[in-house]
Parts: C-alpha cells; structure tokens; sequence
C-alpha cells in the first residue's frame, strides 16, 4: 500500500495548490485528490510535480 506524501511536501516548499494545479492541467480538486491519495498521480504529471517540489518522484508517496 502507498501513502501519498504529496501534501506534507507541498506545505513545506510552500506552494499554492492552484498553481500547482494549473502547472499539472488538472482542477485543483483532481489535485487535492492526489494529496490525499484518492488517486494516484499520472507518472508523467508524477515527474512534473517532483520537479515543482525539488525531490524525487519516489518522495512523492512511500510504502505502508
């Protein structure tokens, strides 16, 4: 099982979660359902997002 850490990474770098929509085409709910982990991110928007946040695309989420 993965738990996203998409969230917890965004209130860190301290970006706002429309911009961070806008940058990856999606509403910011579609965003928000990313954050929580109601749907797992797209691997090209995951790259996108790392990117956005200066990590890994595997710092995005980690193994429960």
């Amino acid at each position: 099982m993965l738990r996203s850490r998409i969230e917890e990474l965004v209130q860190s770098i301290g970006l706002k979660k429309a911009f961070i929509a806008e940058k990856l085409e999606v509403s910011v709910k579609q965003f928000r359902n990313y954050e929580t982990g109601h749907s797992l991110i797209p691997i090209d928007k995951a790259y996108i997002l790392a990117e956005l946040l200066a990590c890994k695309v595997d710092d995005l989420y980690e193994k429960e």
